[in-house]
């Protein structure tokens, strides 16, 4: 038991040497920068709730990689997210411009939101209204009396 308590201790000191740095993703960390700053304003096409630069999915490590890719050919921001959008439309930017075939996507909130508030209203006015042509006749009132009055004791 010794020798495996000795042997423990070795590894675990030694494990220490054999640990690596991480090493970045870029070989220049101005292009990482530059990548994170850009694929914080694009949609993982994946997740679509996630940012490109906080995803983990194989799509957007793929895409990533086209960005460090046009990022290092020298385009400009702008050109980037041209090619982004020209290749997977304006869903995948957080911030579609707004343009006839994106109205949807910023005006289609507010619509569902006044459709709701319409339902909602109608809704209440039918109940309303079918709620006060109820009435009780005598022995009902009385029954309902009796049990309002158990309920106090």
């Amino acid at each position: 038991m010794k020798y495996f308590y000795a042997l423990l201790l070795v590894l675990a000191t030694c494990s220490a040497s054999w640990a690596k740095e991480a090493t970045l993703l870029a070989d220049d960390p101005v292009v990482e920068q530059r990548l994170i700053a850009i694929s914080e304003e694009m949609r993982c096409l994946v997740c679509q709730n996630e940012s490109l630069a906080g995803s983990r999915s194989d799509l957007a490590n793929d895409l990533r990689r086209e960005l460090r890719t046009l990022i290092k050919q020298g385009k400009s921001d702008a050109e980037i997210r041209e090619f982004m959008v020209s290749r997977y439309g304006d869903f995948v930017l957080y911030r579609p411009p707004v343009k006839p075939t994106t109205w949807m996507l910023w005006i289609g909130p507010f619509v569902l939101m006044v459709v709701g508030v319409i339902a909602l209203f109608v809704y209440m006015r039918r109940r309303n209204r079918d709620i006060s042509n109820v009435v009780l006749t005598e022995e009902e009132s009385k029954r309902a009396l009796a049990l309002l009055q158990e309920g106090e004791k």
